[in-house]
Parts: C-alpha cells; sequence; structure tokens
C-alpha cells in the first residue's frame, strides 16, 4: 500500500532531544508510532513510521487471510483469552 492509495494522518511530537512520530491509517484505523532523534530529518522520521505502518498492515492481512486472527488460533503458538 503506497501513500496515494489512502493518505496517512501523521503527527509528530517534540520530547525533549527525541521526537515521537505517529501515523494512522484512516481506512483500518490502524496506528503506529516511533521514536527517533530530534536531529533526523522530518523526511526520514516520517519515511520510517510509514515503513512500521505498513508492515503492521500487511500482517494484519496476512493474520486475517491465514484466519489466524481472534479466536482462530495464533501461529505463534499463544493463547487468545
Amino acid at each position: 500500500m503506497s501513500q496515494s492509495d489512502t493518505g496517512y494522518i501523521i503527527e509528530f511530537v517534540p520530547m525533549g532531544k527525541s521526537v515521537k512520530v505517529s501515523a494512522m491509517d484512516p481506512k483500518s484505523l490502524t496506528e503506529v508510532s516511533i521514536i527517533g532523534p530530534a536531529s533526523a530529518g522530518k523526511a526520514e522520521l516520517q519515511r520510517n513510521v510509514l515503513n512500521k505502518l505498513q508492515y503492521v498492515l500487511s500482517k494484519k492481512s496476512d493474520d486475517q487471510s491465514s484466519g489466524g486472527g481472534q479466536g482462530g488460533g495464533s501461529s505463534r503458538g499463544g493463547i487468545i483469552v
């Protein structure tokens, strides 16, 4: 999924010498965040958080297509409560 498919909401929150960057996919309501150095460029931080969001979205898609979601048991061997 690329940025042009659905668009993303990105938020930058300075925290001292660090920056918390959150990205949300409004279509699936999936949100991820990273913390990086404030000295890093905005483009680099944005690229990293979008890579993480795409990873999480693809992981969720894989889990749903393989039946490993809620109640179906997980391939990781845990217990769903």
